[in-house]
């Protein structure tokens, strides 16, 4: 496994949520029979567009919260297994040096003792 996935997920994951959060905005669209010229004000005469987006902006934050608390359960057992899987493949490394460095002592003996017999002949 790539020794630089870890530290990258780790600068990622304090931005999922504003990721999130921006991805998709939803509000409610004015009516189209209403003119700008009946109205004396922005949103003057309209209290129940404006209530209506208040409502839909409470939904689509308590569910943006929901999304962004189960994809950090979500990456935070993605991240945890591959904390697991860095250590079970450094042990693995730590097996193959050691099985590495014994053959090359097996093999410097080999070559000691290949010397000594042709030169004692």
């Amino acid at each position: 496994m790539a020794p630089w996935i870890l530290p990258a997920l780790k600068a990622v994951l304090p931005h999922v949520g504003s990721i999130i959060t921006a991805a998709k905005p939803v509000f409610t669209k004015k009516p189209p029979e209403t003119a700008p010229d009946s109205a004396p004000g922005p949103g003057a005469g309209q209290p129940g567009v404006v209530q209506q987006q208040i409502s839909e902006l409470q939904a689509a934050a308590s569910q943006n919260a929901a999304n962004i608390r189960e994809l950090a359960q979500q990456l935070q057992s993605t991240v945890a297994a591959l904390e697991q899987a860095a250590t079970v493949a450094d042990a693995r490394l730590r097996r193959a040096v050691i099985l590495a460095a014994a053959s090359i002592a097996v093999a410097l003996v080999s070559l000691g003792v290949t010397v000594f017999a042709l030169l004692a002949r």
